[in-house]
């Protein structure tokens, strides 16, 4: 899809900041500024380089400041607001139009001078190209001055001190890092020079609003009169030979092989194809590849690769991605546990999620389904055991197997499962005990163990046996007659009965525990309390606890973040229970169709040809959280995979 951003979107500096892009490179690296070619965030950066994919990451080039110069003065090309008495730089108000599509690309036009940058990422290398052209049909000579604004720090650190910065050599020696500049134009050196930028998105979160960046050079092109130039400049941690034009165009290629594989039709669900590949990255430690959570904020966590994983790599085709992925996995599986968080840099994993292994499990048996690959089912099939038998033996964080069959989990401060926020000692969504969707997968878990052990000819033990069990356990403690719907967790509290979201995946699992009249009265309680067109709020508005509004700093954001904000992902399971309950017909197809009409919307707010993280409960119109989030676009990709199944 292309994403056109003109005047009438970027009147003043606050509307023309609202939007921007992201391009991912395999790494864990990734190129992103506003739509205004600005920095908002701390965490963005025209370069942002993976060290050790993917999740030392380092920003090189954060962005570039940009100046023309022709006979009726010299104006700014690129924008940027500062934390000091320096005035913004306000290229914005010459900006003609700005355009996201394979690859992100702006126009300029002054005074009869055209001037068009383009940029992308080169494929599993810290390397980004920008390309200009430069039209000048005025009777005077126009000038094009870059100069690099550089930091050498890594992702999101914001120094309020001066460092050592120099050119040497053709490159850019910015702390510790190394930067490769390679250019067509005069590349002249300058006396190092520093600039404290605001940064406005990251103040109302209660982030660093405000950091250094520091440039000491300047490329410079000049046009004659009548004359159309061209302008290129590569920026790699590494020697690189390759012309700007040609990493643009291999970035082209590479996207429209993607959408090719996928195989999908749907123009929306092409776009997502393209969006899940800026999460699919190469891990270094496994040499094998993983799913990074969300930009700008997140690494590779596990339970989000593995809700994320059926859509960004099975729903687009991408199998032997989806295999790697799982074999990462593997290759971390701890006493029956995968890890959460994979943390910023070379620290150990984090082992606290009670979902992730079972839901390892689950993607094992999409896989296989997908495939036919029984050699893989195979492979993962001692560590799936391990699993299992952890979590009926017992493992860490309080996740064990209760008498009546179910799972618990969580203990003290531990939160275990997504809804995992704690301020200091405050657990605002406080669920130890025996939460809905943990035990609806492993439900699920137990009848894939033994359905795969019948398909393998190996032992498949009492799982039959112990899946009849915990149905029965579920179906009596969960379901809410009078309510028409599941209660969200076992614990004895006050929690137990408040209508959540995570009642959802009880319908959309492989294998589901109620009767067909049970998952339509719970699709349809989901729908009346929690449905936006958004996504799913963590809350019923009816309950006392609940908080419509994300926003103001993190604890004020952490109170609201499961009680009420609304998130993108789980609306793909509700499309998915809809579509179940109605019995995947045409006519259910239709309406769900519809009903996805507002994610074109979506796609074109925030990060262009992405979905956020998160919404507001009440009233949601510009997204929260991560402007990027991988389940948020796997999960709606799904849907789409099903409709063209059901319309086929």
């Amino acid at each position: 899809m292309k994403f056109i951003y003109g005047r009438q979107d970027m009147p003043t500096l606050l509307r023309a900041q609202e939007n921007c892009y992201l391009q991912g490179n395999g790494l864990g690296g990734y190129s992103s500024l506003s739509a205004a070619y600005s920095m908002t965030r701390g965490d963005q950066g025209l370069l942002v380089g993976a060290r050790t994919a993917p999740n030392d990451r380092v920003t090189l080039i954060a962005r570039t400041q940009e100046t023309l110069k022709c006979a009726s003065g010299e104006v700014f090309l690129s924008t940027q607001q500062f934390a000091e008495d320096q005035p913004a730089e306000d290229g914005f108000s010459r900006l003609s139009s700005f355009v996201a599509e394979d690859t992100a690309r702006w126009s300029y036009d002054v005074r009869g001078v055209r001037v068009t940058r383009e940029t992308a990422m080169a494929f599993e290398r810290n390397t980004l190209s920008l390309l200009y052209t430069v039209e000048n049909r005025t009777a005077a000579p126009c000038t094009l001055t870059i100069r690099p604004m550089a930091l050498g720090f890594e992702k999101g650190h914001t120094p309020l001190k001066p460092w050592s910065i120099a050119l040497k050599d053709g490159c850019i020696h910015t702390g510790d890092q190394l930067i490769h500049v390679q250019t067509d134009g005069l590349l002249t050196p300058e006396v190092p020079a520093f600039s404290l930028q605001y940064y406005m998105h990251d103040e109302p979160d209660g982030r660093p609003e405000k950091g250094l960046v520091g440039s000491v050079c300047r490329i410079a092109l000049t046009a004659a009169p009548g004359e159309k130039k061209t302008l290129r400049i590569v920026f790699s941690d590494a020697p690189c030979s390759d012309r700007a034009e040609d990493i643009i165009a291999a970035r082209r290629q590479r996207m429209q092989a993607l959408r090719e594989l996928s195989g999908l039709k749907d123009e929306t669900a092409l776009q997502l194809v393209c969006a899940a590949d800026a999460y699919v990255a190469r891990r270094e430690s496994t040499s094998g590849k993983t799913i990074l959570a969300g930009y700008p904020f997140f690494g590779d966590w596990g339970r989000d690769t593995m809700i994320a994983l059926p859509g960004c790599t099975l729903s687009a085709g991408r199998c032997e991605d989806a295999k790697s992925i799982l074999r990462t996995f593997f290759t971390y599986e701890k006493d029956g546990l995968v890890p959460n968080l994979f943390p910023e840099g070379t620290q150990e994993p984090m082992y606290n999620t009670v979902d992730a292994a079972l839901l390892l499990i689950n993607t094992v048996w999409l896989y296989v389904r997908k495939t036919g690959d029984l050699d893989f089912a195979r492979e993962a099939w001692p560590v799936m055991e391990h699993i299992v038998d952890s979590y009926r033996k017992g493992t860490h964080h309080g996740i064990r197997m209760d008498k009546d069959g179910l799972i618990c989990a969580g203990k003290g401060l531990d939160q275990v499962t997504w809804m995992d926020v704690r301020v200091g000692e405050i657990l605002p969504t406080p669920r130890h005990g025996k939460p809905v969707e943990i035990n609806a997968y492993w439900y699920s878990a137990l009848r894939i163990m033994d359905a795969l052990a019948k398909e393998l000819h190996t032992d498949g033990r009492d799982y039959a046996l112990l899946a009849e069990t915990v149905k029965e356990s579920f179906l009596r403690l969960f379901w809410m007659e009078e309510r028409r719907c599941l209660k969200d967790v076992i614990s004895g509290t006050g929690a137990d009965e408040q209508i959540r979201c995570n009642q959802i995946w009880a319908v959309t699992q492989p294998f589901t525990m109620l009767d067909a009249e049970q998952e339509r009265a719970v699709a349809d309680a989901v729908y009346s309390h929690l449905y936006t067109p958004c996504g799913l709020r963590t809350l019923s508005p009816d309950d006392a606890q609940y908080h419509g509004t994300y926003e103001g700093v993190q604890k004020e954001r952490d109170m609201a973040y499961h009680q009420g904000t609304g998130w993108v992902f789980p609306l793909g399971a509700y499309y998915l229970a809809y579509l179940k309950t109605r019995g995947s017909t045409p006519e259910a197809a239709r309406a769900v169709r519809e009903a996805l009409e507002p994610m074109a919307a979506a796609l074109r707010e925030g990060c262009a040809g992405q979905l956020p993280e998160i919404y507001n409960g009440d009233s949601p119109s510009f997204s929260r959280g991560c402007f990027a989030q991988a389940w948020s676009v796997g999960e709606i990709l799904r849907v789409y995979e099903a409709l063209e199944a059901i319309e086929a």
